[in-house]
């Protein structure tokens, strides 16, 4: 529809289809060390695997947290040398994997995004190109879309129990995307949802009647 609407406009290809590795000189810096490095992994560590955790055990699943936290953080190092963004254990696409189907075989579907995610590695500067030919508003249509089944079934689970307000404060904090001392509102919406159930949910920190 974008290409019969006249809306395609991929230009001049700057650049080939294969992306090259271009590897990265480590330089050491104690004003990097503490402005990025610490919320780096703030938010790498308890932000994202936090979500990615989660995701799965909602699904059903038993995530193994050292050995994923012990495998972000190796190939991070290795990734680090081409200038790659840190390895973690995302929410979105693990609940976009574990969105349907059987969940005994849902290791498929992480095995198929895997395959999926080097060949887009691999033909970085071609898919970068086609998708700044195309309008913003298709690419956030298509995030919407991919994004709505995860979005209803995290809806249910965050009102449908405990720590109701504190799941509200949270998703209200991290949807304005204000960022304080270069951390992420991802990590400032789990304080603030933590903090708000701490005074006014205290009822919910006890453990549930097993009778």
């Amino acid at each position: 529809m974008v290409a019969l609407s006249g809306r395609f406009a991929p230009g001049q290809a700057t650049t080939g289809w294969i992306a090259a590795p271009v590897f990265q000189a480590p330089q050491w810096s104690l004003q990097a060390m503490i402005e990025l490095v610490i919320p780096l992994a703030i938010t790498v560590l308890v932000v994202q695997n936090g979500q990615g955790v989660a995701v799965l055990r909602t699904a059903g699943h038993v995530a193994p947290v050292n050995m994923v936290t012990i495998a972000c953080g190796v190939w991070s190092l290795l990734t680090a040398a081409v200038g790659a963004v840190s390895t973690c254990l995302t929410g979105p696409p693990n609940a976009l994997l574990a969105a349907s189907g059987d969940r005994a075989r849902h290791y498929i579907a992480g095995m198929f995004c895997g395959v999926l995610a080097i060949l887009f590695g691999l033909f970085a500067p071609l898919f970068t190109q086609l998708m700044l030919a195309t309008p913003g508003a298709f690419i956030a249509t298509l995030a919407g879309l991919a994004m709505l089944r995860v979005l209803q079934s995290s809806f249910v689970t965050a009102f449908s129990g405990r720590f109701t307000l504190g799941a509200l404060v949270t998703f209200v904090v991290t949807v304005a995307d204000i960022s304080v001392l270069s951390i992420g509102a991802a990590f400032w919406g789990l304080v603030a949802g933590l903090g708000v159930s701490w005074l006014l949910e205290r009822a919910d920190f006890a453990a549930p009647d097993e009778s």
